[in-house]
């Protein structure tokens, strides 16, 4: 079955047209089964099986959110309450979840997991990562990941979150590395580690990484985002595909960031929901970094599942154009998933489609906390 979707009023593409997102005007866009079949003006659009008509609005790609946390139990409002009246943030609240999620069962975990999932779809986002971490056990982590692999294709071992309460740092990355990569792999596409003052240092997070990427798994950083560290250059040193946070960042990170293509994927609803200091996407971009904005959707430090929340903070915080923001949350998320058939609209794409109640992707930022997702559509099925 084929599905027209006509009279679009802008369409973001990010392949070609005009500007950053390669806007294009008065078009349609013809679906084909899962895939994009093609795209042009509407006045030459050819015959399909059913029409939809946008109404002059804008189109987007779907969002891709690469850096989410979806698999636990549990909640930590009270932890953010507590932030709120002016305590710090140290992520010491990681144990709190890792124990309600150890003592939930499969269904629990699938459930909840499964609503977030649904929650960020309603928002726009059609491609989502999910990480373990808050089981960091060999059985845990695995049945994490087997639930997270029920939901997205874009799965990560985080077994390397934090040390568990009463370890010793060392011989947990041996198990990290050994018995629970064992276990994990199979349900992972990638590994990441906590690569900061207090979770694993750089000689923990290496061997993990390289433990990680001869089992063929893509590797992901969560790198300097409570104090400059070594993170950022061990991400790009690896080739990583993604440094996450980059709240403190160095000139020499920043550097190294633009001369790679590791993605420097910023997670705003982190430092909103910890009071900290925002990243500095306008220094990255300038220097010619690849930026993605993620939500960073956890129970403790961004409990958020909102693209749109995060792309109006990204403008009015950390220096981004709506343009620039928008891509990030499209293009930007699919490079840090090193996927060039998602967060773009052309033949052969995934047909991940988000319609605006609103004329122009400028509504994000300029109506934040507006529920401005009409429709999604999501391997060519419209919802």
């Amino acid at each position: 079955m084929s599905l027209l979707i006509d009279n679009i009023g802008e369409l973001v593409t990010n392949d070609g047209g005009d500007g950053p997102l390669g806007l294009l005007r008065d078009v349609a866009v013809v679906v084909e089964g899962e895939r994009i079949g093609w795209v042009g003006p509407r006045n030459r659009a050819p015959a399909a099986d059913r029409r939809f008509d946008a109404e002059s609005a804008a189109v987007l790609p779907g969002f891709v959110d690469s850096h989410a946390h979806l698999v636990f139990a549990g909640d930590r409002a009270e932890e953010f309450g507590a932030r709120m009246a002016g305590e710090p943030y140290t992520g010491g609240g990681i144990r709190t979840t890792v124990a309600a999620t150890r003592a939930a069962s499969d269904d629990e975990l699938r459930r909840s997991a499964a609503r977030l999932v649904a929650e960020a779809r309603r928002q726009g986002t059609t491609t989502i990562e999910i990480k373990s971490g808050y089981g960091l056990t060999v059985a845990d982590e695995s049945r994490s990941l087997r639930i997270a692999r029920e939901l997205t294709t874009e799965t990560t071992f985080l077994g390397a979150h934090v040390v568990p309460a009463g370890a010793d740092a060392d011989a947990y990355v041996n198990v990290v590395c050994g018995e629970m990569l064992d276990a994990c792999a199979p349900y992972a596409k990638w590994v990441d580690v906590f690569c900061e003052r207090g979770a694993f240092d750089e000689a923990q997070a290496r061997a993990v990484l390289v433990a990680g990427a001869k089992r063929g798994l893509g590797l992901r950083v969560h790198a300097n985002q409570l104090t400059e560290g070594p993170g950022v250059r061990l991400a790009v040193e690896l080739g990583a595909a993604s440094a996450d946070h980059c709240t403190h960042l160095s000139d020499a990170d920043v550097s190294a960031l633009a001369g790679s293509d590791t993605v420097a994927t910023l997670l705003p609803g982190a430092e909103f929901s910890t009071r900290s200091r925002y990243p500095d996407a306008r220094r990255l971009l300038d220097a010619g970094a690849t930026v993605a904005l993620a939500t960073d959707c956890n129970p403790g430090s961004s409990y958020t599942s909102s693209m749109p929340f995060c792309i109006a903070l990204a403008v009015r915080e950390m220096r981004m154009t709506p343009a620039e923001a928008v891509r990030a949350a499209t293009a930007g998320g699919a490079r840090a998933l090193r996927r060039d058939d998602v967060g773009v609209v052309r033949p052969g794409a995934r047909a991940d489609l988000i319609v605006l109640d609103a004329p122009s992707h400028l509504h994000l930022a300029y109506r934040p906390g507006v529920p401005l997702v009409r429709n999604v559509l999501h391997n060519g099925v419209l919802q």
